[in-house]
């Protein structure tokens, strides 16, 4: 069983529930992240706007430095042909029992996941003539493709290379879907991008709901869409949606009443000073049915609270435009977590969800 955490773009999900990812792993609960909007968009064609939308600037930090990079690791076997094998290499029996031994703990750590990665103690390829970790987007590995595309400037590139360094600091499992932002559908402007989504612009109900069940979620949390923005509009109606199902007797799935959990989008939240759900737009939880009841739930953070502002510093291209800085971004997480403590009389800070149940 999983805990699903949908994020509208890479760092919604670190922003808002980073206190709760690190309780639910210091408990041994597995989290997976599945991030919606993280198509692919070249600099080049970007409006100023779009580079603006998309937290890019002039202040944007670009990586140059990359991990987890296979092409730093020896061969496992001598490259001569005497046969011969130096005293600390291993024979090959040896090699095949160790890479046996390693497919079965990596199917064992990302059964949970809607993909698979194989354990390769080789430097090479497989038979299949690609190396596992020149696959893109499989999981939180650093590969060539990705970090060259994010120093070329590749927007997107590079937010999804934050996702996977979160994910990995997390030690979360992370699903991208690479549907296109807003930016990329025709949204222009804060009148559009904060507005009401176009009516031919549908939020993927039956991608999400296909992707969050096969993780076999034990609890799935999508943003309230505080603040506006269109993306975290289109993933509430997602949740609302789920609301609307009831369990199928014939082939059963996730009973969603009870399951699904609404987080408060940071930092929209704290600059609104978001208190309570008539404070959203009318008619936003508009489809829910009646006898589904939403409650406030407070994730207590306080011991927790610094490793969030750490994972949240990890996606540096965000932190000029949204905060100003590493150190106002701490602040605020700080100040928002005592604030939500005091509504929910959590002490030393929290963050809340609004749970569902069926009444």
């Amino acid at each position: 069983m999983t805990h699903v955490f949908v994020a509208p773009h890479p760092d919604d999900v670190a922003l808002s529930c980073g206190g709760l990812i690190a309780g639910l792993r210091e408990l041994g609960q597995n989290v997976a992240i599945v991030t919606v909007f993280s198509g692919m968009g070249a600099v080049g064609t970007l409006t100023g706007y779009q580079r603006e939308a998309l937290g890019f600037g002039n202040k944007a930090v670009w990586p140059n430095t990359e991990a987890f990079n296979r092409a730093n690791v020896g061969n496992d076997y001598p490259s001569s042909t005497d046969g011969a094998l130096a005293p600390w290499l291993a024979a090959d029996d040896r090699l095949a029992a160790t890479q046996t031994a390693a497919d079965a703990s990596a199917r064992r750590f990302w059964q949970r996941a809607s993909w698979y990665r194989r354990a390769d103690i080789h430097a090479g390829s497989q038979a299949s003539g690609t190396a596992p970790d020149d696959v893109a987007q499989q999981g939180a590995v650093l590969t060539d493709a990705l970090v060259d595309a994010g120093i070329a400037g590749d927007v997107m590139a590079e937010r999804r290379l934050e996702d996977e360094r979160y994910a990995a600091f997390a030690e979360a499992s992370v699903i991208f879907l690479d549907l296109p932002d807003a930016v990329f559908r025709g949204y222009e402007g804060d009148d559009q991008l904060l507005g009401a989504p176009r009516p031919d612009d549908r939020a993927p109900i039956e991608i999400l709901r296909t992707e969050i069940a096969r993780l076999e979620p034990q609890k799935v949390y999508l943003p309230l869409g505080i603040g506006g923005h269109v993306d975290h509009q289109l993933m509430r109606q997602v949740g609302v949606a789920l609301l609307t199902e009831r369990e199928d007797w014939v082939m059963p799935g996730p009973r969603w009443a009870g399951s699904v959990a609404f987080y408060e989008d940071f930092p929209y939240a704290y600059w609104g000073e978001f208190t309570r759900l008539e404070d959203l737009p009318a008619g936003a939880l508009d489809g829910i049915a009646s006898d589904v009841a939403l409650t406030p739930e407070y994730a207590a953070i306080s011991e927790v609270v610094e490793r969030k502002i750490r994972g949240i510093a990890l996606y540096e291209s965000q932190m000029d435009r949204l905060f100003g800085g590493v150190d106002p971004m701490a602040d605020a997480v700080r100040a928002h977590a005592a604030r939500i403590g005091r509504l929910g009389a959590v002490p030393g800070g929290a963050e809340r969800y609004w749970a569902t149940s069926l009444l």
